[in-house]
């Protein structure tokens, strides 16, 4: 007999973590030694477990915690009945929620994707599919990553701090050397790319004035020619007429320009004077952005993200609109570990159009928290996971190890210029800085 009602939730674990992360530089400012995330673990009466990775903080924790009081009992099939039980009581969420530091500062779109994602591995594991079956299907059997290079300090993160590990090779080294130059970012860039075999490579910006990073694009395409694509990301800090000065040098060089200017305004005045294509994961960042983003023209690719867009199903719908509207979309990274790469993967493999590779945070992570280590790329690609649900599953070990970091680091949510202070006293994170 076929079962007529799915699985019930009887209990939700939520769990912080903390892994090590080297003192990578934004235009926020500096990394601490140690990334925040949140495991969340969902277990229905019949004991099927499924689980998922968001950025962490405090906030979110807390509304985590509340949120399971309204979600025990429900069924974990009945994804759009739990989505309308949390907006109930927590309301929606205003575009300027997300903050104006690189990373997404909202709640309830973590909620969204972390009991979403949770729920889908278990509905899998129930059907023996895997996620991307739930998705519409498998158009690609591996789905292609980009090199992310930052610039940096020396230093491994953790315990080390701006220390490094002597015993440490090959790209656990170089992932620990300082990149301020664009002679090290090349170098850095050769060691990322012989690991993991990327093809393409993004430059995060916005740390120095854009002369210099302009230079080190311009050194990387000398170094590897123009059948490498590049990419570059001054995380919105550069003045319009800066975006129109350096953006004209750059065409011809980038597969495409990320968020050289803020806002949609001045990304729909720029895109009508650069021909490199712009894309955005910040001045479009949710569904209420995106009819003025079509009626200006605010960028030609939308960076999509599940955990800041509300799942995997949302994204589908974003991608949805995107096809309709003319809009190539592709996908934005955070410091993660193997659970959201498994789920990035799934979504990737079912998007009807992958133009681009997707952003990965994944080579500077050491840590992991799934059974077998960490995911292997093969020229640049994370094969699509076949085992049912999300294909990976929890290492309790390892969690309880990170979970430990976090209660011992200190931290309670990301401030990368309290960080940068650290180094810089009384440096200030500037939403326009040159």
């Amino acid at each position: 007999m076929i079962k007529q009602k799915g699985p019930l939730i009887s209990d939700i674990i939520i769990t912080p973590i903390a892994i090590v992360d080297p003192p990578l530089l934004n235009a926020a400012g500096l990394h601490a030694p140690y990334a925040l995330r949140i495991i969340l673990e969902i277990i229905t009466d019949d004991q099927i477990t499924g689980i998922s990775e968001i950025p962490g903080n405090v906030d979110i924790e807390q509304a985590l915690i509340e949120a399971r009081q309204l979600l025990v009992g429900k069924d974990v099939f009945q994804l759009n009945q739990i989505r309308q039980v949390l907006t109930a009581s927590f309301g929606s969420e205003s575009p300027a929620e997300r903050g104006e530091a690189p990373w997404d500062q909202r709640k309830l779109v973590h909620i969204f994707s972390a009991v979403e994602v949770a729920c889908m591995d278990i509905i899998g594991k129930v059907l023996g599919r895997p996620i991307v079956d739930l998705l519409g299907g498998k158009l690609r059997d591996s789905v292609p990553f980009s090199a992310y290079l930052f610039y940096k300090y020396e230093g491994a993160g953790a315990e080390y701090g701006f220390d490094v590990n002597p015993a440490a090779q090959g790209w656990e080294a170089a992932r620990q050397k300082a990149a301020l130059t664009p002679a090290e970012i090349i170098m850095q860039a050769k060691a990322m790319c012989s690991e993991f075999g990327f093809k393409s490579i993004k430059l995060k910006g916005g740390v120095f004035e854009p002369r210099q990073e302009v230079d080190a694009i311009l050194a990387l395409h000398n170094e590897f020619g123009p059948e490498v694509p590049l990419r570059f990301d001054p995380n919105a800090v550069w003045k319009l007429e800066t975006g129109i000065q350096y953006g004209k040098e750059l065409e011809g060089v980038l597969e495409y320009l990320e968020d050289p200017v803020r806002g949609q305004e001045n990304m729909a005045a720029l895109r009508k004077i650069l021909k490199t294509p712009l894309a955005t994961n910040m001045c479009t960042t949710s569904f209420d952005d995106i009819p003025n983003s079509i009626k200006i023209g605010a960028e030609d690719i939308i960076l999509s993200d599940h955990h800041f867009w509300g799942g995997l199903k949302a994204s589908m719908t974003l991608a949805g609109i995107c096809e309709t509207f003319g809009r190539d979309l592709s996908m934005h990274s955070n410091s993660h570990l193997g659970i959201s790469l498994a789920a990035m993967v799934h979504l990737g493999a079912a998007l009807p159009n992958l133009p681009y590779a997707l952003d990965t945070h994944y080579p500077w992570q050491s840590d992991e928290i799934i059974m077998g280590g960490r995911i292997k790329f093969i020229d640049g690609s994370v094969a699509v996971p076949t085992d049912p649900g999300l294909g990976v599953e929890l290492d309790k070990v390892a969690l309880e190890k990170l979970h430990k970091n976090y209660l011992n680091c200190g931290l309670t949510k990301r401030n990368d210029e309290i960080e940068m202070q650290k180094v810089v006293p009384g440096w200030k994170f500037q939403s326009t800085r040159w």
